[in-house]
């Protein structure tokens, strides 16, 4: 995504090279239509320059979809002001998404410095077990508690979460260990059900394009932790963020758990370098999953050390104390020892970076941190 304009009021289209001449009508028609003033600013007629005066007012996100649709613009270069609103702007700060009622539990922070943990189970199964895991979560220094009620497997036999029952069970965890919960929605249909239970909304990876869910979890209101699809491209995955934000909920974190790779060392490859591109490109708390991009244990810890150096805003963590029992992605769950030595190792990275790690046990101790923790 661009990063900004020298002009703010002049978007910067590049045509492509077999344009035709209706072609090139077409897209200044449509400059006309939207209040743009057009020039071209080489001879070739590929760069051209779309102005709005004063008195047309600013560009908007549409504006910018409208050019890319057409068949001859190759790449609209810089939107000016008709950035989508996951775009950084030099004017516009960090977007911090808090999740949790202080009241109740002590909130998780992401984005503006603040960097926090969420952990726990893949699949919500054994209550006992939840409860221990939520506990343990809680004492290490993790702010949110994962788990899913409903699971999208690529088998329709494989397990697929317990369902209404899997709720209940995360709803009474949460009640008895105040502690946030962040679970799964498949199905736009789900999402009141769902929302009545979690404090944020999980879009997983294979519903990324899934644009129906997407608007209603943005209407919803709730915070959105949104996982980068396994094949998406760094501008897909912003785009549907879009979604979210464009229904009117500003609380979106983006998480990058892997892309699919050709290698079997690892189940998906952990793009690293997209998550410090996106720490430049949006607003947007940036958050990893190492659980997703490992696909077994012992890599965890070294992915999830890369990712707080390379600037995410927080970890989900797989985390259970017999991953050996569990339905669902036993392989990549951490045992709870190496969860506690995981948050120490993100402590460290955090401090020598000059951010704040967010903790249940943990008090402000300076006039910044008083201000951003709530």
């Amino acid at each position: 995504m661009p990063t900004g304009s020298a002009n703010p009021t002049a978007m910067l289209l590049r045509l492509r090279k077999n344009a035709t001449r209706a072609d090139l009508e077409a897209v200044l028609k449509l400059a006309r239509e939207l209040g743009y003033e057009t020039r071209f600013l080489d001879g070739g007629r590929q760069l051209l320059e779309a102005r709005r005066p004063e008195a047309a007012g600013p560009g908007a996100p549409p504006d910018r979809s409208r050019f890319e649709d057409m068949a001859c613009v190759a790449q609209v270069l810089d939107a000016a002001e008709a950035r989508e609103l996951a775009e950084r702007s030099p004017d516009r700060p960090d977007t911090v998404v808090r999740v949790g009622d202080s009241a109740t539990a002590f909130p998780a922070v992401f984005g503006g410095g603040c960097v926090s943990l969420i952990g726990g189970p893949c699949a919500v199964e054994d209550e006992g077990r939840l409860t221990e895991v939520a506990q343990a979560v809680r004492r290490a220094g993790g702010t949110l508690l994962r788990g899913g009620a409903f699971k999208p497997r690529t088998s329709p036999y494989s397990f697929q979460g317990l369902g209404a029952e899997g709720l209940e069970r995360l709803a009474r965890v949460r009640a008895a260990v105040e502690i946030p919960i962040v679970t799964e929605v498949l199905d736009p249909r789900e999402v009141e059900r769902v929302g009545a239970t979690c404090d944020m909304f999980q879009v997983g990876s294979r519903s990324m394009t899934n644009f129906a869910l997407l608007r209603e979890v943005g209407a919803a209101g709730k915070p959105v932790l949104l996982k980068r699809g396994f094949a998406a491209t760094a501008r897909e995955f912003l785009l549907a963020a879009e979604y979210v934000l464009a229904a009117g909920n500003p609380n979106v974190v983006l998480c990058e758990r892997g892309i699919r790779g050709f290698d079997d060392v690892t189940r998906n490859v952990l793009d690293v370098g997209t998550v410090a591109w996106l720490k430049q490109a949006t607003h947007l708390p940036v958050i990893v999953d190492p659980s997703h991009a490992a696909g077994r244990a012992d890599l965890v810890r070294p992915l999830a050390r890369a990712a707080i150096a390379a600037g995410a805003d927080g970890l989900i963590v797989e985390v259970h104390p017999d991953p050996s029992e569990v339905h669902s992605d036993g392989a990549q769950a951490l045992p709870l020892d190496e969860f506690r030595r995981l948050v120490r190792d993100v402590r460290a990275l955090v401090d020598l970076d000059g951010r704040i790690f967010v903790a249940p046990e943990r008090e402000p101790e300076t006039e910044r941190e008083m201000e951003t923790i709530p």
